[in-house]
C-alpha cells in the first residue's frame, strides 16, 4: 500500500511515419505554402470560423512525421489552424527556449508535454527544467514499454508510488505530473484492473490523470463512469475517435460519443483537452477536423 493513500515509441518508430514521404513531399509544396501563406509573424489566421475563444490543443505526436522535418513550419501549420495549445512529444533536436519564443510568436501556449518515465528515472531534474524553460504546468507520464508493465498488482502499486515520489518534486517545482492510459492499463489482474490501482494508489494532489478516450472506450470502459467514479482527476484529455472496426478515425467521424463525454467535463475535472491521432493517412485534414470537432463540442457544453 502506498504511504501516499505508456512512453511513447522509440525514436526509430517515431520515423516509421504514417504519411510516405513521397505524400509528404507533395503536401509540402503545395498545402503548407498556401496555409502558411496567411500567417504573419505572431498572428496567425484561423482557418475556421469556431469561436475565437475556445482554447483547443494538440497533441503533436498526431504530426510527428512533420515535426521531424521542420518544427518550425509544423507549428505556424498548427496555429494557421486555429490551436491555441500544444501538447509536445519531443523537440526533435530543437533547443527548447527557442521552440519556445517560437510559440509566443505565433501566440501559442505549451501547457503540457509528454515525458517517458525513463527520463524521469535518468534525470528527472533536467526534465523540470525544460518544463520551466517550456511553461508547462503538467508533464505527463504517456507509455509503458511492455517490459515496464507489471503482470501483478503489486508491481502496479510500486509504479504509484514512484509516481508519487517524482509528483511530489514536480510539484514543489510548480509543475503537476500526470499519467497517461492506453487500453493495457485495463485488462485484470486477478480481479483488479491495473488502472483503479492507479487512481487509488496516487496521490490526487501529486499526480493527475490524462484520459485517453479513444482507449479507454477500446478497453471497453465508459469515461463518464471514471468521471463520476473519481470526479475531478481527469485534468486533461486526449479526444481522438474510433471508427466501426475499433480503429483510429478523426474526431467526429467515427462512433465514440462525445456528446456525453463533454456534457460531463466539469465532473471530470477538465482544464485542457488536446486532439490526437496515432496513425492517419491525411495529417492536415485530421488536425482541421479534430479542431473544428472540439470547438462546436466546446460551444455546445
Amino acid at each position: 500500500m502506498s504511504k501516499y493513500s505508456k512512453t511513447r515509441p522509440t525514436v526509430a518508430d517515431l520515423a516509421s511515419a504514417s504519411m510516405s514521404r513521397r505524400h509528404f513531399m507533395q503536401w509540402s509544396a503545395t498545402g503548407m505554402s498556401a496555409l502558411l501563406g496567411a500567417s504573419a509573424c505572431g498572428s496567425a489566421t484561423t482557418m475556421t470560423t469556431a469561436a475565437s475563444d475556445n482554447r483547443v490543443g494538440l497533441q503533436l505526436y498526431t504530426l510527428r512525421s512533420m515535426m521531424e522535418k521542420s518544427v518550425s513550419d509544423t507549428l505556424k501549420l498548427v496555429a494557421n489552424v486555429g490551436y491555441k495549445e500544444l501538447e509536445f512529444a519531443g523537440f526533435f533536436d530543437n533547443n527548447p527556449s527557442a521552440v519556445k519564443a517560437l510559440i509566443d510568436e505565433l501566440g501559442l501556449s505549451a501547457p503540457s508535454a509528454h515525458v517517458p518515465l525513463q527520463l524521469l528515472e535518468q534525470d528527472i531534474d533536467k526534465q523540470i527544467e525544460i518544463a520551466n524553460i517550456m511553461e508547462h504546468k503538467y508533464m505527463v507520464v504517456p507509455w509503458l514499454p511492455a517490459e515496464q508493465r507489471s503482470k501483478d498488482i503489486a508491481g502496479w502499486q510500486r509504479l504509484a508510488e514512484q509516481l508519487n515520489q517524482f509528483g511530489e518534486k514536480c510539484k514543489a517545482n510548480g509543475i503537476q505530473l500526470a499519467y497517461h492510459n492506453h487500453d493495457f492499463e485495463f485488462e485484470n489482474i486477478d480481479g483488479q484492473l491495473p488502472y483503479n490501482t492507479l487512481l487509488d494508489e496516487c496521490e490526487e494532489s501529486l499526480v493527475a490523470m490524462e484520459l485517453d478516450l479513444y482507449w479507454t472506450v477500446k478497453a471497453g470502459f465508459n469515461p463518464v463512469d471514471y468521471f463520476k467514479r473519481n470526479p475531478g482527476r481527469f485534468k486533461l484529455w486526449h479526444v481522438k475517435d474510433m471508427d466501426k472496426n475499433g480503429e483510429f478515425a478523426d474526431v467526429g467521424k467515427g462512433t465514440i460519443n462525445f456528446d456525453d463525454i463533454f456534457a460531463n467535463a466539469e465532473l471530470s475535472g477538465i482544464e485542457h483537452k488536446f486532439v490526437e491521432r496515432d496513425r492517419t493517412d491525411n495529417l492536415v485534414e485530421t488536425i482541421k477536423q479534430g479542431y473544428l470537432a472540439v470547438s462546436r463540442l466546446n460551444d455546445k457544453y
